[in-house]
């Protein structure tokens, strides 16, 4: 028999579902708060949340054993599942001496390239036998997703030992050709940096980093991509210039210039993705794309990183994309308002001379 407080629970779950949600929020002294199409909506027919009210569902959320990770920590990442078919990522933690937890829904479906509105030139990313490809941007702005389209197309097409290390694990993969091993931050692994060692002994190909967020988990990824692996993973920079400016300041000045040289010769090339709200409803990707060529290379072993973004401009033919080539396109074809593009623009002048 259910608890009262699960019962709210999947109340709350089936509410997000039903109104094509992508999250979940709740906070004390508010009541239930969903995100729709990048807006944010108070359940306004629901009782305003107490933090015994968020207590009781945090305890339908937890296992035993992540209970005693939040008090320990005061805050934790991890995955839920609903209903056997849905799955959501969450994370709990305190502000103000209270709980407080965000929910997001993981599609159960993995979409395609094509069904994400993304261009084709993502398949040169997997039609590589090693490297390293980097998937940036904003949280909440679809680089899983699209890491996963990218894995999976890997997993139809090809017979590959695909690894993946997460915290918490979000897409769940239907092996096919390839066989995928699925690790878990602290449930399967202490660490990011310390699994991607293991992984030279797992006689793997294909690597997906959930998180490069420090020194030794980037250099970790580096190796690995280095020895003959296809790395892809994800950092939270806004593009292509500040992502390797970003990999190569979290080590010490003296092994900057080796890493710059590592860098330039494992990395393929950036993504930038961003997700805006569309005309009618529902969202609709713009990004950046740099594919590393013999230029950027160049800029990068000689610290010219500030040369990126005209070297993705000049480059087009090579399959190089501005973030405002595609915003200013989006505009074009009435996908998205232009006031809205304008808030993500990076060159003005630029975006303008395009729209006219």
């Amino acid at each position: 028999m259910y608890k009262a407080s699960e019962l709210e629970l999947n109340k709350l779950l089936s509410i997000v579902l039903e109104r094509d949600s992508s999250d979940l929020h709740l906070m004390v002294g508010e009541p239930p708060v969903i995100r729709v199409d990048t807006q944010l909506i108070r359940l306004d027919n629901y009782q305003v949340l107490s933090n015994d009210n968020i207590n009781d569902l945090l305890n339908v959320l937890l296992s035993p054993r992540q209970k005693e990770t939040f008090d320990k920590n005061l805050q934790i990442d991890f995955s839920y599942s609903f209903k056997d078919n849905v799955r959501f990522r969450v994370n709990a933690y305190r502000q103000k001496g209270v709980l407080g937890i965000a929910l997001r829904v993981i599609p159960s479906h993995i979409k395609t390239i094509e069904e994400l509105n993304l261009p084709s030139t993502f398949r040169k990313f997997i039609e590589r036998k090693q490297g390293l490809v980097l998937m940036v941007g904003p949280t909440g702005h679809g680089k899983s997703t699209a890491l996963a389209a990218l894995i999976n197309e890997i997993n139809l097409t090809r017979a590959e030992h695909i690894l993946t290390i997460e915290d918490p694990i979000e897409f769940v993969f239907t092996p096919n050709k390839s066989i995928i091993s699925q690790r878990e931050l602290y449930l399967d692994t202490p660490t990011f940096d310390g699994a991607l060692r293991s992984a030279l002994r797992e006689d793997i190909n294909v690597v997906l980093v959930g998180e490069m967020r420090d020194l030794d988990s980037i250099a970790a990824a580096l190796t690995v991509a280095e020895t003959g692996h296809l790395v892809f993973g994800t950092l939270h920079t806004n593009d292509a210039a500040q992502s390797i400016d970003r990999m190569v300041d979290v080590f010490p000045a003296g092994q900057q210039p080796q890493i710059r040289s590592q860098l330039a010769s494992v990395l393929v090339g950036v993504v930038s993705l961003r997700l805006l709200p569309k005309v009618g409803g529902g969202r609709v990707p713009a990004y950046e794309i740099m594919m590393v060529n013999h230029a950027v290379r160049n800029v990068i072993r000689d610290n010219k990183i500030y040369e990126i973004s005209n070297i993705i401009h000049t480059s087009l033919e090579e399959g190089m994309v501005p973030l405002d080539k595609t915003l200013a396109l989006l505009v074009k074809q009435g996908q998205v308002e232009f006031e809205v593009a304008q808030n993500f623009v990076t060159d003005n002048e630029y975006f303008l001379s395009l729209i006219s």
